[in-house]
């Protein structure tokens, strides 16, 4: 089956290039995703999942999650203790694509933008997680992710500049779902990153603004 997803990809880029109305970068990369699920979907398939059956093991997990309620912001408990988080088994994590995880954990946002949203907490280094919040498909496959929260996400320049302890990543969701990341010192509030993103209408997290210092 992958040939012929390949012969997709490339009648995809010709169409692109060349030929009839052009594509716009924004549709083709539509086109390119939905490709790239399709594939996914296929992939699961061989590994026995039937995503259309009752037990969908990824509905059933989904499905198993407490639900965070909103808004929520970021504080050093909420990443340090992750409240109502559950385990994510190990069938789930292969799904998830989840790297070097040990114990990763998630909780499920409340469904009001038509897209099922869960923050996935994956533990890269021994006792610390970084936030990756995941919208997922009808069929609970993951569409896109986005990071909330990492663990190290400093290069030297920074530490140099602002010192590693009085760096801080920020991020909170509200109940309209705008979805806001900062990265600021403590001491002088210093804004290095400030973005804003919704859920767009293909469930992939897309940028509002940006501010950057």
């Amino acid at each position: 089956m992958k040939p012929i997803l390949l012969m997709i990809c490339a009648a995809l880029l010709l169409a692109a290039c060349g030929g009839g109305r052009k594509m716009s970068p924004e549709e083709l990369q539509h086109k390119l995703d939905s490709v790239k699920a399709l594939e996914i979907k296929e992939k699961l398939a061989l590994q026995g999942v039937n995503l259309e059956a009752s037990d969908n093991p990824l509905k059933l997990f989904y499905d198993s999650l407490e639900i965070q309620s909103l808004p929520i912001s970021y504080s050093e408990d909420y990443v340090n203790f992750l409240p109502a988080f559950k385990d994510v088994t190990p069938d789930i994590v292969s799904y998830m694509e989840l790297v070097e995880c040990k114990h990763p954990k998630a909780v499920a946002l409340p469904e009001s933008v038509g897209a099922r949203l869960m923050i996935m907490a994956a533990d890269e280094t021994d006792g610390h997680y970084s936030l990756w919040l995941y919208s997922l498909d009808d069929d609970y496959v993951p569409v896109d992710k986005l990071c909330l929260y990492a663990v190290d996400d400093m290069d030297p320049e920074d530490i140099n500049e602002f010192g590693e302890e009085q760096f801080v990543q920020y991020f909170s969701i509200t109940s309209d779902y705008e979805i806001r990341l900062m990265d600021y010192t403590k001491k002088e509030y210093q804004a290095r990153l400030d973005e804003v993103y919704h859920v767009d209408e293909s469930r992939k997290f897309a940028l509002a603004s940006s501010r950057e210092e």
